[in-house]
């Protein structure tokens, strides 16, 4: 087992990680930016240490600043959390390099399934089924037109590499797909380096429904069932769920163990996410997969008993896992609603600034995963998620009421955050019912 782990993040998955690591005996070492250094999470931590400025270029996505820690405090293995440079391969190869074990996937599966593209050419050789797209990268506005043609408007333009909804719209024309082949790549190439793109068929109103899979050395892959995702603005994710309602379970099935045997393909290991939309109809198709712990992960942690980010150190050190597929299984429901620091009526403005007073709600089922207390500053230089709040209860209803309860208990007051909102949706008799789909906070709550 490993002796000391460095935590390359910040806020509430550094937390969750430091706290994962105390339990199994580990020490941490926190890195942190002059943004965060009265942040209180870092006293919870055995060790820490500044790594620059408070712009992400300049601390925490400085890799040689990183090892230059790791080095400093002779740690065995570097835990990414999410986003930064979790899903950088280049960082997961130094890390292996100097002989730091990367708490994650391999850097070569990272780098193929990184890249949508390639996880696409992963996912046909696996027998999955694929939103229909363009073969490989669009190399010119000429064949993305044949390609729409072909398929049908909509399409899709998704940046090949990168995430959270960045370098992706939706053209409903020929007029309109040359200006979004040019936003999407100059927003890629602003915000991941590439500006490489391809297209796909645009799926109307599906569900995002994403299937959590963890993977040792020892070729054993198993799934820890479904989560549905599809409450988002901007294609980011503001209300998740599991059990995904009103899917059939023979469609779940079915799902999950597509999910296995895609991961089985690309020689993945540790935990990841492999993500599909869901037609009308519950034919689902591959989409991308995330290969790294996601933020939604207590919502399978709660409904399949399974502790991920333990899992996530304990196969890194070389264990095997210590259940078996059908050990697996889930109990009851849970939600997770994504608190933001951001103003819900107006276009979703972010609203960093000083926490004044918080009371975080509590009783039977509730956890609340986050950093920020009475008297933090909400920086405007990082994400504007404060905290995670999230519910376990027997059946979906009562989960819902449970988290109608809290969101009304919730106090973050000097900002505006993304409650007010996530009030309104689950107040809604659609969502209540599970008639929910990627574009319903659009069709439903935003002003026309």
């Amino acid at each position: 087992m490993f002796k000391r782990v460095l935590i390359a993040n910040r806020g509430e998955i550094a937390l969750r990680v430091i706290r994962a690591c105390r339990e199994l005996g580990i020490e941490t070492v926190a890195v942190f930016s002059e943004a965060d250094k009265d942040a209180a999470y870092l006293d919870l931590a055995d060790l820490k240490i500044c790594i620059g400025s408070s712009r992400s270029a300049d601390s925490y996505l400085k890799i040689d600043r990183i090892i230059s820690a790791c080095e400093i405090f002779s740690v065995d293995a570097v835990h990414p959390g999410y986003g930064f440079l979790s899903e950088n391969a280049h960082f997961a190869e130094v890390c292996k390099s100097c002989n730091y074990e990367f708490i994650g996937p391999t850097a070569e599966a990272m780098s193929l399934l990184g890249d949508k593209n390639s996880a696409r050419e992963i996912a046909v050789k696996a027998g999955v089924e694929c939103v229909p797209g363009s073969d490989g990268l669009i190399k010119s506005e000429s064949e993305a037109i044949r390609f729409a043609d072909k398929v049908g408007f909509p399409v899709l333009i998704k940046a090949s590499a990168g995430g959270g909804g960045r370098g992706m719209r939706v053209a409903k024309d020929r007029e309109q797909l040359s200006t979004a082949i040019k936003q999407a790549s100059q927003e890629a190439q602003n915000a991941f380096g590439n500006d490489a793109i391809y297209l796909e068929k645009f799926i109307e109103l599906p569900r995002h429904v994403e299937v959590q899979i963890i993977a040792d050395n020892f070729g054993n892959v198993v799934h820890l069932w479904e989560r549905d995702c599809s409450i988002q603005r901007r294609h980011q994710k503001l209300i998740e769920e599991s059990p995904a309602p009103n899917l059939k379970q023979k469609t779940r099935e079915q799902m999950c163990s597509a999910a296995v045997k895609l991961v089985k393909t690309a020689g993945y290991t540790n935990a990841g996410t492999v993500e599909f939309l869901v037609d009308k109809d519950e034919k689902f198709y591959f989409i991308e997969m995330n290969a790294r712990i996601q933020v939604e992960h207590p919502v399978t942690e709660l409904i399949t008993g399974i502790d991920l980010i333990k899992n996530q150190i304990l196969i890194a050190a070389g264990k095997r896992l210590s259940f078996k597929q059908s050990d697996v299984k889930q109990f009851g429901h849970a939600l997770e609603c994504r608190i933001n620091a951001e103003d819900p009526d107006h276009n979703f403005r972010p609203c960093p600034g000083k926490i004044d007073r918080l009371i975080i709600p509590g009783g039977f089922g509730v956890r609340f995963d986050s950093h920020v207390y009475a008297g933090y500053t909400v920086s405007p230089t990082y994400d504007s998620m404060v905290g995670k709040l999230i519910v376990h209860q027997p059946t979906r209803s009562e989960a819902i009421s449970s988290m109608r309860r809290c969101l009304r208990e919730l106090v973050i007051s000097g900002i505006k955050t993304s409650v007010p909102l996530q009030q309104r949706i689950l107040d809604s008799k659609e969502f209540q019912a599970g008639n929910i789909d990627t574009i319903f906070i659009e069709r439903k709550f935003m002003k026309k």
